[in-house]
């Protein structure tokens, strides 16, 4: 009995067999009732005369007889197959499951099996068979085994599969193919067996290249792309060299590459890989004469591979990618944690403020400024916080720069406005017989395009009963030079109402200072970065302090009391910085000298006190 080898690729199917000769001899014939199908001369002359390969096998797994057509197509005469083992014939030895179900075929426990086999021929090409054991008809003491080539069929759906997972434009794998091979290299089963368990992705786009698309056309886009993806693929080959595999590189859709490092050994390897490819693709390229230079941005992701999912991977890569394009383009950028928690965080807050005003999850803290003649209270700025389920307590910085953008800085604005002028108001009636404070209330520009702010305000004013003198409203320095049409209208309509405006953050933007003279504002309010060079208290560290910032200050103060404007210096933190800023003129003061933002209760506490800084001092150590 003779075994078949199994390896190799298909060739074609194997050579027309002889269907005039009889398959087993009259002498191999058992009368018996058994073989009685076989024994008869049409059923013999169809079996060997069929173009399917067929055997007739024994309950013991041997072959009684043969046709033509499979002694050609395992490359044997007909009666060399007489006796021999069927199972090691047609590689059934080589899968335990369809061992198993023939074997219950022969024991008549299972009624049929069929597999798919790969066949070696003696003349060393090899074939895909399909495998077929069932009952022979009329004969329960035997099988019928067939034979099927299906060769071709298996090669056409190899290139048509082919052609379904590779870009017809650059012949890398497409975005489907891709995905295959990422979800397979975050099996339990793959990473498991890898030296490094870790992966790595390179994901990238052209910078300009839907430029290149609308000037040049498609056709020239379209060779572009086909260039690059052959300096990738050099790229990925060069990487691939000194380590275990090559990187896969696709193309993902548009001008989209990815490079796939399986078994990555760290974030050094993708830096080198992004490295090269950004040189690679800043290289000119030469199309038909054309020359074109172009450079892309890279979003690069390298972690281990238990934990994560195809999804997770690539939100990070896109992540990063976006990354790269925001800071400038023609780079590589490195996922950071840290910073798409910061940006999941901000989407969170995004999704939430607005449900979150109709919650009332804010709330207002109030920082004192202090009269810097008489350390007295003269009046308030109105912070908000949020105070967020998730989060906790959110600060302005977190969260108003998203209200701008998506709008709800409007109902959120007329929300502080409103609980702000309640407050001075409540104050001012509790304590009949102190001077009223003023509240500061911070307003967006946003506030003043979306909004009528004037008719807002006075609304407010008439239902708190609040005076328009006891309201300031605070705008960014930015905001307010150059204002012209409807804000500068808005100003002047809020100027004339009584209501102050004050320029926050003075001395950071334009700082127009001929432009400030024809604008309805009443306060400027220095910025912090000024008050810090005044931070010293002992004379050798004064010393050692710019003299130019003192002098800035001491002219923008001489500056707006020339204009009639009243100054508040921020940040003040050090009696040292309130002397000097007396000294030279300075209003009022904020900062934590005098005390951080603190509750509505506190502020009360802090009417009538004749030493704001002193009082302070006991309450914030």
């Amino acid at each position: 009995m003779r075994e078949r080898a199994v390896s190799g690729t298909s060739e074609g199917p194997a050579p027309a067999a002889d269907l005039d000769r009889p398959v087993v001899t009259e002498s191999e014939i058992d009368t018996s009732p058994r073989t009685e199908p076989l024994s008869r001369p049409p059923y013999r002359a169809v079996f060997a005369a069929a173009p399917l390969a067929m055997a007739v096998v024994d309950r013991d797994g041997l072959v009684v007889g043969a046709n033509d057509a499979l002694a050609a197509l395992l490359g044997s005469a007909p009666d060399e197959l007489a006796g021999a083992v069927a199972a090691d014939l047609v590689n059934l030895t080589s899968d335990a499951r369809d061992l198993h179900v023939y074997r219950e075929v022969l024991r008549g426990r299972q009624s049929r099996l069929r597999c798919t086999r790969r066949l070696k021929h003696p003349d060393g090409h090899s074939l895909w068979a399909q495998v077929t054991v069932a009952p022979l008809p009329g004969d329960d003491r035997a099988v019928l085994l067939s034979v099927a080539d299906i060769s071709a069929r298996r090669e056409l759906q190899a290139r048509l599969r082919h052609l379904q997972m590779h870009d017809p434009v650059t012949r890398l794998p497409n975005r489907t193919l891709f995905f295959e091979r990422l979800s397979a290299a975050l099996e339990a089963e793959s990473y498991e067996r890898s030296g490094t368990g870790r992966i790595g992705l390179c994901y990238l786009d052209l910078d300009g290249f839907k430029a290149i698309n609308d000037t040049l056309g498609h056709r020239v886009g379209d060779r572009l792309l086909a260039a690059v993806a052959e300096r990738l693929t050099r790229c990925a080959d060069e990487a691939g060299r000194s380590r275990t595999s090559v990187p896969l590189v696709a193309r993902l859709g548009g001008d989209e590459f990815a490079l796939l490092v399986e078994d990555s050994t760290g974030t050094e390897q993708l830096a080198e890989l992004a490295e090269a490819v950004l040189r690679a693709v800043q290289e000119p390229f030469d199309l038909s004469g054309r020359r074109l230079s172009v450079s892309a941005s890279i979003g690069v992701v390298e972690r281990h591979a238990a934990g994560t999912t195809p999804t997770a991977l690539m939100q990070a890569a896109d992540t990063t990618l976006y990354w790269a394009k925001a800071d400038g383009k023609a780079r590589w950028t490195l996922f950071d944690p840290e910073r798409n928690a910061h940006r999941m965080t901000r989407q969170a807050l995004a999704s939430t403020l607005r449900p979150a005003i109709d919650r009332d999850e804010f709330r207002l803290e109030y920082q004192p400024l202090v009269g810097m003649e008489d350390d007295r209270l003269h009046g308030v700025e109105a912070l908000v916080r949020w105070n967020h389920p998730q989060f906790g307590v959110l600060t302005p910085n977190r969260f108003i720069g998203l209200a701008e953008e998506d709008g709800s800085i409007v109902p959120l604005g007329r929300w502080v406005l409103r609980t702000a002028c309640e407050q001075a108001r409540r104050w001012q009636l509790d304590h009949p017989d102190e001077p009223p404070i003023f509240v500061s209330v911070n307003v967006a520009v946003r506030q003043i395009w979306d909004s009528d702010l004037v008719a807002d305000v006075a609304q407010t004013l008439a239902e708190t009963g609040l005076a328009p003198h006891l309201l300031q409203l605070e705008l960014t320095e930015s905001a307010v030079m150059g204002s012209a049409g409807r804000p500068l209208q808005t100003l002047k309509a809020l100027s004339d109402m009584g209501v102050r405006i004050a320029i926050d953050d003075f001395g950071t933007g334009y700082s127009n200072l001929a432009y400030l003279s024809r604008l309805p504002v009443s306060a400027l309010k220095l910025d912090g970065s000024f008050v810090r060079g005044f931070q010293y208290d002992d004379r050798d560290a004064a010393a050692r302090a710019n003299p130019a910032d003192q002098v800035v200050v001491e002219a923008m103060i001489q500056l707006a009391h020339r204009l009639g404007l009243t100054v508040t210096a921020e940040c003040v933190e050090t009696s040292a910085q309130a002397t000097r800023l007396r000294s030279i003129g300075c209003d009022t003061g904020q900062g934590w000298l005098y005390s951080r933002p603190v509750s509505p209760d506190r502020i009360s506490e802090l009417l009538g006190t004749p030493d704001v800084q002193a009082e302070a001092g006991v309450a914030n150590p």
